[in-house]
């Protein structure tokens, strides 16, 4: 890992994140290192970010013009990409509800409204939950508009929409065990009413209460992590979120949901690196971690996994096996994670692979 590009990176991720200077640069970067990241921002999708740091930087700090104006173009890219999302969005959302739907928005735009920007987080597509088994519903109304969709592993399907990539899913967290299904079943009825609306292009859209929204986000990326990885992306939504929902949220309830669904010792490792490397402060992490929490290991993972794992440079050269993953290595990324993240969350390690398989050969819906 290299220090010095790791800490210029996170220095100018928590300058943009949060909206204020906090960069002290020890001696102008040169255009290699400026290169190397703004190549790691768009890795880890997180170049909107980054670039939203520069406002905070003296002239002579800044980036070589030709790289800050393709940086620029990227930046405006996102912007109409989050644009037309939106209008996706609102659209879906009329459709579904004139058919008697109840869907909820999942991360995505619901995430983005908590950034100082939402326009420069990068977004790939868009969730939907329906309330009330409405899934087969949803799916009925695909088949009924000849829609074509696809059926994936994860009880989950996927289709385009206006250039969208769009995702609907029979599971409302990524709780991968089983024995927890009750509990999470349990805590949609008790928040039920606790709902959040959120306004998409003047439609009033569905999120999920705060606590269950928190709850929801940082279960997705340690399903990520067990499989093959994550991004700084996701670690700044967990960021943002906590620090849109402090003083809103039951701190106590929210502890009780982590320790309930078995993943209250790796949370530990999620507060920790969000305080000392994200830069959340700590009045908005909901409870302390333990003082000897040691995440050093997990940020080492992140920063070399780059988004949902795909640009592990570790297991460039590694074989890929389709019926395994797309990824290269991808058995022996699966057991090494196995083995990482088990003390910290054990029936998502050992059910995770378990599940997968199941969705995706005999679980996965079929006509």
């Amino acid at each position: 890992m290299d220090n010095r590009l790791l800490d210029l990176f996170l220095q100018l991720l928590r300058s943009g994140l949060w909206q204020k200077s906090s960069i002290a640069l020890d001696q102008k970067l040169t255009f290699q290192e400026w290169t190397q990241i703004y190549q790691l921002a768009c890795i880890h999708t997180v170049e909107g970010i980054i670039y939203d740091s520069f406002s905070f930087l003296d002239e002579a700090q800044l980036p070589p013009h030709t790289l800050r104006m393709q940086w620029t173009v990227r930046v405006d890219q996102i912007e109409r990409h989050n644009a037309k999302m939106n209008a996706v969005i609102a659209k879906q959302q009329q459709i579904f509800t004139r058919s008697g739907l109840k869907p909820i928005l999942q991360k995505g735009q619901g995430v983005a409204a908590c950034y100082a920007k939402p326009e420069h987080r990068v977004c790939g597509d868009i969730d939907w939950y329906f309330e009330n088994n409405g899934y087969a519903q949803a799916r009925e109304l695909l088949k009924q508009k000849k829609h074509p969709f696809k059926d994936t592993a994860g009880f989950s399907l996927d289709y385009d929409f206006n250039g969208i990539a769009i995702e609907h899913h029979k599971l409302l967290f990524d709780i991968r065990s089983p024995l927890k299904y009750k509990y999470l079943n349990d805590l949609q009825d008790k928040y039920r009413n606790k709902k959040q609306s959120q306004l998409i292009n003047g439609v009033p859209v569905t999120i999920l209460a705060p606590e269950l929204h928190i709850l929801q986000v940082n279960i997705h990326i340690l399903k990520h992590m067990i499989s093959f990885g994550i991004g700084f992306r996701q670690i700044c939504d967990a960021a943002r979120l906590y620090n849109r929902y402090n003083g809103k949220i039951d701190k106590q309830a929210l502890y009780e949901m982590y320790n309930k669904v078995g993943i209250l010792k790796w949370i530990h490792l999620l507060h920790q690196i969000l305080e000392k490397y994200i830069g959340l402060i700590k009045e908005d992490i909901p409870f302390e971690y333990p003082a000897d929490t040691q995440s050093n290991w997990m940020l080492n993972e992140i920063w070399q996994g780059g988004n949902f794992g795909y640009y592990d440079d570790r297991f460039v050269n590694g074989k890929t096996i389709k019926t395994i993953s797309v990824h290269p290595d991808g058995a022996k990324r699966l057991w090494n994670n196995f083995k990482r993240y088990y003390p910290y969350a054990p029936q998502e390690a050992v059910f995770f692979p378990i599940i997968k398989l199941y969705s995706k050969f005999i679980g996965i819906d079929r006509d």
